[in-house]
C-alpha cells in the first residue's frame, strides 16, 4: 500500500479506474480520481473526482496536492489531447518544451515524459498491479479448454510478432492462425483488431477447417510497466469468441485481467481458452 497521503487514480476509459479505486479503498487507502475533460470516467462509489484539461496542468497539481494526494497510478486508456496552447497555463507553458515534442512520437516515450513531468512535481507514479497484484494471474491456463500445439504454436509466432512490433513503438497484440498474422493492435485497441478478424480479416485462414487462431497480449519489451501495462476483460473474452478464435494468450507477469472471475466464466462458456503464457526466455519482456 501507499504511504501515509492520499492516492490519486488519473483514469482513462474503462473498468480499470473504479476496479482498483475500489480496491484500493478496501485496503484502508483514500482514493481520488482525476480526470481529463470529456472522459466518461466510471464512479460507481461517488469518490471526489477532479476533472482537469492538459493546458491547465498547474491546476491539476494544485488540486492533487490540495486533495493531499502523494502517490499517482494510471488506469484507463486515454487518447491522444488536441492541444490548445492559447489556454497554457504558466506550468504548462514551462513543461511544453518537455511533452509537446512527445505527444509526436511513440505510446512509450509519451508515457515516459509524463511520468518524469509527475515526478518531478514531487509525486510518487506506482504502478496499478503494484497496488493490487491480484491483477496479474499466475502462470497457467485458467480455462477448462486448452490450447492445443497448434494453439501454442500460433501463440508464440505473435509473441514474437509483439516483441517486434516493440521496435516501433507500436501496439501490445497480435492475433495469428495457422501461422498467419491476421491482425496486429494499433492506435484503434484490442476491440477494434478484434472486429476487423470478426468480420474481413478472417478469411484469410489458409485453411477454413484448421486451427481457428489466437490472440497474444504482452507489454512491450523493456517498456516502463508503470503506466500503459496491457489489460484484458469480459469485453476481449467476447470479441475473441466473436472473431472465432480458440482462445486468448497473455503473457505471465505483464497483463491484467480484469474482472478475473467473469472473464473464466465467459471463456468457459464460449469454450475459449485462456493461457497466462511464461515470457520467452531473451525476450526482455520479463520483469
Amino acid at each position: 500500500m501507499a504511504g501515509t497521503g492520499k492516492i490519486g487514480v488519473i483514469a482513462g476509459r474503462g473498468t480499470l479506474p473504479a476496479h482498483l479505486a475500489r480496491t484500493l479503498a478496501e485496503r484502508g487507502g483514500e482514493v481520488v480520481l482525476a480526470a481529463m475533460d470529456g472522459y466518461a470516467v466510471e464512479n460507481p462509489d461517488g469518490r471526489p473526482l477532479i476533472r482537469f484539461r492538459v493546458e491547465k496542468l498547474g491546476a491539476l497539481f494544485k488540486a492533487l496536492r490540495a486533495e493531499g494526494v502523494r502517490d499517482l497510478v494510471f488506469a484507463g486508456a486515454v487518447q491522444r489531447p488536441r492541444l490548445d496552447p492559447v489556454q497554457f497555463d504558466f506550468k504548462t507553458m514551462t513543461l511544453a518544451a518537455k511533452f509537446v515534442p512527445a505527444l509526436k512520437g511513440g505510446d512509450d516515450a509519451l508515457l515516459r515524459t509524463v511520468i518524469q513531468i509527475f515526478e518531478t512535481e514531487g509525486f510518487a507514479v506506482r504502478a496499478a498491479h503494484e497496488l493490487a497484484p491480484e491483477l496479474l494471474p499466475l502462470s497457467g491456463v485458467l480455462t477448462r479448454a486448452q490450447p492445443g500445439d497448434r494453439d501454442r504454436k500460433d501463440a508464440a509466432r505473435a509473441a514474437r510478432i509483439v516483441s517486434a512490433l516493440a521496435a516501433a513503438d507500436v501496439g501490445q497484440g497480435a492475433i495469428v492462425a495457422q501461422g498467419v498474422a491476421l491482425a496486429v493492435e494499433a492506435a484503434p485497441g484490442t476491440d477494434a483488431m478484434l472486429a476487423w478478424v470478426a468480420g474481413p480479416a478472417g478469411a484469410s485462414r489458409p485453411d477454413p477447417s484448421g486451427a481457428r487462431g489466437v490472440l497474444f497480449k504482452g507489454p512491450k519489451p523493456g517498456q516502463d510497466r508503470r503506466i500503459d501495462l496491457p489489460a484484458i476483460g469480459p469485453a476481449t473474452i467476447a470479441g475473441a469468441a466473436a472473431a472465432g478464435l480458440s482462445g486468448v494468450a497473455i503473457e505471465a507477469g505483464g497483463v491484467m485481467v480484469l474482472d478475473r472471475a467473469e472473464v473464466v466464466a465467459a471463456a468457459d462458456a464460449a469454450g475459449l481458452f485462456l493461457w497466462v503464457r511464461p515470457a520467452d526466455p531473451g525476450s526482455g519482456s520479463s520483469g
